[in-house]
């Protein structure tokens, strides 16, 4: 039977506590409202449990309970009329039969709302058990933590101080818990002083414990937020923004959110032809938001294949070079739902032989994004090239409306108005004595070729709810990739009112070779590692300038600085090789980069897609697995006395002689000869020895009690009585 003191009513309401953290993230993770009087009736219940009131009246009292709680929820009527009771009974019926056909989605919210009133009365009833008649709660408790950390990283609840809470409410009862199993097993009374001598220390203990874990320093994440790796996990194709967390690298249209390491994803997405490296844009975006990017709106028009792309062209003051390219999409990206294409481009004509109707594609002007209205995996693109003056690029010192429109202007100059003031100050002091747009812009470009500046695509950090994305990059971390880059750059360019926009697309690619029967043209391969994105400036009179903040990087900008020659405006451009590298050369280069860049981080890299890619087979290894355990567990009884006999048949000491005696009481309850309560070690050795018709327990006994009390055996007493406590085990097997 179970008393009605201090100590119990202390775990009932420890119990509770860690109950209602299984309510708490409802209210806010679900439509579920009235959650106070889901916490009422547990405390009803478990004042009913505490009471000892008759199962009967238990009972009755939830019931009554229930009925008011569901009357007040769902309907109109006084509790007292039968209309809405048969309603609800007609109701309950009908959802049995949608249960019974499986058809969860349509249950009524009357009959969800009596499911979980059902389903917390069980659980006061399985706390009750657990808590007074098994006296263990570590498996509920171990739960528990493990649904609100899941909670805590799959959803937006915020489990810091529920983990807290429960970690202090789970020691809590483990520690009374304790209290009670020494006092069930050595018969001892208790008393209140012997109370309070073990739960003082426990209390100061656990408050110590918490006050520590709060006031500590925290480490950063040794790994990086799973979360966003789970969800793309399942998305090959990837995005490599917009998630928040871990992605995988390619072109993605979700860029509201930027931050978060990355993995590389070598699949090629498309491969062209032409007369040197170039980029490739997809887009580009303009409302900066803090913590990415989004479009202003949303103007789509269509044009034919013989039309002139109707995209922001390069001024005619620009002496340019009409170029040729042929593109060829991999299959899995011929429905991709966007053309690649060069700055400067003019016409987009499909290669699909024997089409006899016109090619019809869609723009959004906004965006400058490019979708076909039929599948296209080939087309040729013509374009201008163009090679920039320095003297031109350096005519523009400020905004003046009659080169620029107004509300063009202020359309790429766009800021929040939270953003930090220190971004301004620090682009003001990197442009200073820089007196036109254009040497501003180079100043900011190459102000991240500083080596502080790190390009990094795994120790990325995400923006918290009060960062600014390009704040916390520019002054915390200094660590990206070029979504990190190029938004600072544009960012930093418009608080000192320069135009830009943010591009996306994808870098020149690979070289692979030159076009058979042609000396000039060459080959290059382009894979979702090479997504990126980039900077372009207005300039009036010389359009939209591209730039290339991000460290390591050159977009092959021609500019003549009045030598007659041209430069690169970051890094001198690759040229591509004459021939492809033999394969020692590549296995060499690799092994050395493998070498140069192993960390935790990357190790941690590679165990993720290595489960992407076995997820299938993992999961049902962990479910093979768990069934094994099961079965293991069920039938304990036949194997676990042979593991006892194993640990103790080695040891010589005399002393081993009280574990040993206290894993066969364990024994003796799993194979069901349970030690009833104020049962004495006599009387329950006399009752084994009668159901085993030996006098084995009660010698073993005697021993066990010698030693008990005068904590000291004659020598040899354990290699003595050892083949006694061998033969009780021995008997348990089943």
């Amino acid at each position: 039977m179970t008393r009605r003191d201090f100590p119990t009513l202390l775990l009932y309401g420890l119990g509770f506590l860690l109950l209602w953290e299984w309510l708490r993230p409802i209210e806010q993770l679900t439509n579920t409202s009235h959650v106070e009087t889901f916490i009422i009736f547990l405390l009803i219940s478990f004042a009913l449990s505490f009471l000892k009131v008759k199962r009967v009246w238990q009972a009755v009292i939830q019931i009554l309970f229930i009925l008011a709680a569901i009357n007040r929820f769902h309907y109109h009527e006084p509790l007292h009329h039968l209309s809405w009771l048969l309603s609800f009974l007609g109701d309950i019926l009908n959802n049995l039969g949608l249960i019974l056909s499986r058809d969860w989605t349509g249950l009524s919210n009357q009959f969800r709302t009596l499911l979980l009133f059902i389903l917390l009365s069980l659980m006061v009833y399985l706390l009750h058990y657990w808590l007074l008649r098994r006296q263990r709660i570590f498996l509920f408790f171990f739960m528990t933590l493990i649904y609100i950390t899941i909670l805590d990283t799959f959803t937006v609840y915020d489990a810091g101080a529920a983990i807290v809470r429960t970690a202090a409410a789970g020691f809590a009862v483990m520690g009374i818990l304790t209290y009670f199993r020494l006092m069930h097993h050595d018969r001892m009374i208790r008393h209140s002083s012997f109370l309070k001598k073990w739960l003082a220390p426990l209390a100061a203990m656990i408050a110590l414990s918490v006050l520590i874990g709060i006031a500590a320093p925290k480490a950063a994440p040794l790994w990086p937020d799973p979360v966003p790796y789970l969800k793309t996990a399942a998305n090959k194709g990837g995005d490599d923004g917009g998630n928040g967390g871990i992605s995988q690298i390619g072109y993605g249209e979700n860029d509201d959110r930027l931050g978060g390491p990355f993995i590389g994803n070598d699949n090629p997405v498309f491969q062209y032809e032409g007369y040197g490296k170039t980029y490739w844009k997809v887009e580009t975006k303009d409302v900066y938001t803090g913590k990415g990017w989004v479009p202003a709106g949303s103007t789509p028009i269509t044009f034919t294949e013989n039309d002139l792309v109707p995209v922001y062209s390069i001024p005619d003051t620009v002496e340019t070079s009409e170029e040729t390219a042929k593109v060829q999409f991999f299959p899995n990206y011929t429905n991709a739902g966007f053309l690649v294409y060069p700055a400067g481009i003019q016409r987009i004509s499909p290669i699909q032989p024997q089409r006899e109707d016109e090619n019809i594609f869609k723009i959004d002007t906004t965006k400058e994004k490019i979708t076909p209205d039929k599948e296209i995996s080939s087309y040729t693109v013509q374009f201008n090239n163009p090679k920039y003056k320095v003297t031109d690029l350096r005519k523009t010192t400020a905004y003046q409306s009659s080169e620029m429109d107004e509300d063009f202007y202020n359309r790429y100059t766009q800021l929040p108005e939270e953003l930090p003031p220190r971004i301004k100050q620090l682009t003001e002091e990197i442009t200073a004595g820089k007196t036109n747009w254009f040497d501003k812009a180079k100043a900011v470009e190459q102000y991240f070729g500083k080596a502080e500046y790190i390009y990094d695509q795994k120790n990325v950090a995400l923006p918290g709810k009060d960062d600014d994305y390009v704040d916390q990059f520019l002054f915390e971390t200094k660590t990206g990739y070029c979504d990190n880059f190029s938004s600072s750059m544009a960012v930093m360019l418009r608080t000192i009112g320069i135009p830009t926009r943010w591009i996306k697309g994808f870098t020149g690619g690979d070289f692979i070779q030159y076009s058979e029967g042609e000396s000039v043209m060459q080959l290059y391969q382009v894979s979702n590692n090479n997504a990126h994105s980039w900077v372009e400036v207005y300039l009036p009179g010389q359009g939209w300038v591209p730039f290339e903040p991000t460290k390591g990087f050159s977009n092959g900008l021609s500019i003549d600085y009045s030598t007659g020659q041209t430069s690169s405006s970051s890094q001198t451009p690759a040229t591509p090789p004459a021939e492809k590298p033999n394969q020692q050369q590549v296995d060499d280069t690799e092994d050395q980069e493998q070498e140069a860049s192993f960390d935790w981080s990357t190790v941690w890299i590679q165990v993720q897609l290595f489960f992407a890619d076995h997820w299938l087979g993992l999961a049902l290894a962990v479910i093979f697995i768990s069934l094994l355990v099961m079965l293991l567990y069920r039938i304990r009884g036949k194997w676990f006395p042979y593991v006892l006999m194993f640990r103790y048949r080695f040891k010589k000491k005399d002393e081993t002689i009280s574990a040993a005696y206290i894993s066969l009481l364990g024994q003796l309850e799993r194979y069901g000869l349970n030690r009833k309560e104020h049962q004495t070690l006599r009387n329950y050795a006399d009752y084994v020895d009668s159901h085993f018709s030996t006098r084995e327990m009660t010698k073993l006994t005697n021993c066990y009690e010698r030693y008990l009390y005068q904590q000291h055996l004659p020598e040899g007493s354990w290699e003595g009585t050892r083949e006694l406590w061998e033969n009780l085990i021995k008997k348990t097997i089943a």
